[in-house]
């Protein structure tokens, strides 16, 4: 199989380039939405969502050591509606927790990109993403690989194409 078959074509590289930067905006509109939250420990399941349009993004996670850590979710939806995106990290860059689970989902859409980070880019530093083997990326989500996650998150960015309904 040829390289270029396995990546997406330019256009749709520059799509996605800036529906992640309209997405982590923290303007609020019909077409993007970003909020706050805290994220526990105590090795509890938890899960936040938010909505946008009708595509619903989760993220669900257990985690254990320190506080809570204030986080946040931004999801976003293409000008022409055919993209959907949802980022969640720690602003702060990295995460003191350690995390014991995640699943990140997006609803009514089939996930075109995925990517886990151990920590965000914040004051200079960049983002370290996690190694491919430590998740796996599905039809509508990103979870963590049992035996392989090493516990460290600060960062979880999903695009998905929006499925429409045919004629």
């Amino acid at each position: 199989m040829a390289l270029r078959s396995l990546i997406p074509s330019t256009n749709i590289l520059l799509r996605y380039v800036l529906l992640i930067i309209m997405s982590a905006s923290v303007a609020s509109s019909e077409k993007t939405k970003t909020v706050e939250f805290n994220v526990k420990p105590g090795g509890v399941v938890h899960t936040f969502s938010e909505k946008i349009k009708d595509y619903e993004c989760s993220f669900t996670y257990a985690s254990q050591g320190g506080t809570n850590e204030q986080w946040q979710m931004s999801v976003g939806i293409s000008d022409d509606e055919m993209l959907v995106s949802c980022s969640v990290w720690r602003p702060q860059g990295k995460s003191y927790l350690f995390f014991t689970q995640f699943k990140g989902e997006l609803t009514g859409s089939k996930m075109e990109y995925a990517s886990a980070y151990s920590q965000s880019a914040v004051g200079g530093q960049k983002d370290v993403p996690l190694k491919q083997e430590e998740y796996i990326v599905g039809d509508s989500s990103v979870t963590h690989r049992e035996g392989k996650f090493r516990a460290e998150l600060s960062k979880l960015t999903m695009i998905a194409r929006a499925k429409h309904d045919e004629l």
